[in-house]
């Protein structure tokens, strides 16, 4: 019986239109077929709203902040009120500022070059390179992987009491993990940092496409997320939330725009009044087109109700893991446990099967698109492995040949835009490969396990 059989007779949304999602691919076993898109933890598809909408307003492109013009006045409104759509998306406070950037890991290198010099950050193993690694100014406290959200607390709780000395400190932890999918504790941990005089940021990559984000709901004190994963292509992100140590710091890059006044001084130097706004952060001509298409996905998001997308993944999410349990090879990662609640976003390893190796046949022989590897955060990986989480890895296919065991896994992600067919799809590759192994001979190449395109099909 299908898996989705009993799901039936719920009344769910359809999935919502996104670019791509009638492109063909060719397989190597002949013939082409409709792509299965699932690697949305990597890059969402577009909208088709937010790509309409990209496109209506390209005439009418100009520059930002800097024209007397029609159309620069037009884009300077756009890009403003683009700010505001985004800061209500978030649920920001009336003192909160948004600040675009070029994607997560830039708005979290921002904040990390504006915390204060004697501050001490404390991040999980289990974070993203991009919240794991910015702070190489900071005192870093690393903690270790939790086991359940309750001890994900306990564990903080401890740390930032016995810190030494007692001073400014701030919290980086993810909303949903990239690797697992799982949600964390987020509400549960700002208390324990707010309650030992610590700030806190929210990692919002994979969990802003997923669920709403609400920064006073939650009470965090800052929130990172990167568009490209929102739904809305161009490269850019965003990061919201307390102006204090933004306007005391330095501008993140001086240029253009960060700056109010500048004057030369009698001695050949200059004097350089900085923005307290956002401004002072954003150097540089804005990639207008990023953020206007950030905020066409918040609002195609918020009319579409994350009520009614939140219940429709949530189908897909038990269609994926009830497959996959079918299988005994299958080996689904998870640091909470199967009753741990999660978004779109599933990693899983196969007995007897190289991750790249498997990843490969997905594609080639199904038109079925995944990630495999450590999926920028080794640490993590390493441990849900069950190998040494200081054991230095790499991202993508290690140099190792189809079906030898690999130190890295598969990851199945998608989202709003996702048609019950492709999960169908992916759920009956997973069993046929396993069951009855690839159709066809692969090779490492360049780092990547591809069709041996000079040999014959098995």
């Amino acid at each position: 019986m299908s898996v989705f059989a009993a799901a039936a007779d719920q009344s769910l949304c359809a999935p919502l239109p996104v670019l791509g999602k009638d492109v063909t691919v060719p397989l190597v076993t002949g013939g082409e077929v409709t792509y299965a898109a699932l690697d949305y933890a990597a890059s969402a598809p577009a909208l088709q709203r937010v790509w309409d909408d990209v496109a209506a307003y390209a005439p009418y492109y100009g520059s930002v902040h800097r024209g007397a013009g029609y159309l620069s006045q037009l884009s300077t409104d756009l890009f403003e009120n683009s700010r505001a759509t985004v800061a209500e998306f978030l649920g920001c406070r009336a003192d909160d500022q948004v600040i675009f950037t070029r994607s997560t890991t830039d708005s979290l290198n921002l904040l990390a070059a504006v915390v204060p010099a004697d501050c001490q950050v404390f991040v999980y193993e289990t974070e993203h390179h991009a919240s794991l690694l910015p702070w190489r100014d900071a005192r870093v406290t690393y903690l270790n992987a939790p086991r359940t959200p309750a001890q994900a607390v306990e564990t903080l709780e401890r740390a930032l009491a016995d810190r030494d000395p007692y001073g400014p400190a701030l919290v980086c932890v993810t909303g949903a993990s990239n690797v697992t999918g799982e949600l964390w504790p987020v509400k549960e941990l700002a208390a324990a940092a707010h309650a030992h005089g610590a700030r806190i940021v929210l990692d919002a990559a994979q969990l802003a496409p997923h669920h709403p984000v609400d920064i006073a709901e939650l009470d965090v004190d800052w929130v990172a997320f990167s568009g490209h994963k929102l739904y809305a292509p161009f490269g850019s992100g965003v990061l919201a939330g307390r102006s204090d140590w933004l306007r005391a710091a330095e501008p993140y890059l001086a240029g253009g725009g960060a700056s109010r006044k500048v004057a030369r001084r009698t001695d050949g130097g200059v004097d350089v009044e900085w923005h307290s706004t956002a401004a002072r952060h954003e150097a540089g001509s804005p990639n207008v087109i990023g953020v206007y298409s950030i905020a066409s996905a918040c609002k195609a998001l918020t009319e579409a109700g994350f009520e009614n997308l939140v219940a429709r993944e949530q189908h897909l999410v038990g269609a994926v893991r009830a497959g996959l349990a079918g299988i005994p090879e299958v080996k689904v990662l998870s640091l909470f446990g199967d009753d741990a609640p999660r978004v779109g976003v599933i990693s899983f390893v196969v007995e007897g099967w190289n991750s790249s190796h498997f990843a490969a046949a997905l594609s080639a022989e199904y038109g079925i698109g995944v990630r495999d590897g450590l999926f920028c955060a080794h640490p993590l990986v390493r441990t849900l492995l069950g190998s040494d989480p200081q054991e230095v890895g790499e991202c993508g296919a290690p140099e190792a040949e189809p079906g030898e065991r690999s130190l890295n896994a598969i990851r199945v992600s998608f989202g709003a835009g996702t048609p019950d067919e492709h999960i169908e799809r992916f759920v009956r590759a997973v069993t046929e490969l396993v069951s009855k192994g690839a159709q066809w001979k692969y090779r490492t190449e360049d780092g990547r396990c591809v069709p041996d395109r000079g040999a014959a099909q098995l």
